[in-house]
């Protein structure tokens, strides 16, 4: 069964923008690029000030969205 992901009011998805890849909205910054930076261990305030179009609450947005994607019942084969 598929799960549909939505995005969460600070997180979007358009095919207008970024060719519909989830964005923070208001930006043309994809949540995979918040969460690569998370990755790489970058602190919330480096991330802000390399990106001062973002908050705190951004970010946060940005990780809950993803945490849909692991949100899955496990099925046995």
């Amino acid at each position: 069964m598929k799960q549909k992901i939505k995005g969460n009011g600070r997180i979007i998805i358009d095919p207008k923008i970024m060719v519909g890849k989830p964005v923070i909205k208001g930006t043309r910054i994809p949540v995979y690029i918040v969460l690569n930076l998370l990755g790489e261990g970058y602190s919330f305030k480096e991330i802000i000030e390399g990106y001062p179009d973002l908050t705190k609450q951004d970010i946060l947005a940005a990780v809950k969205f993803a945490a849909q994607f692991t949100n899955f019942e496990e099925v046995s084969a």
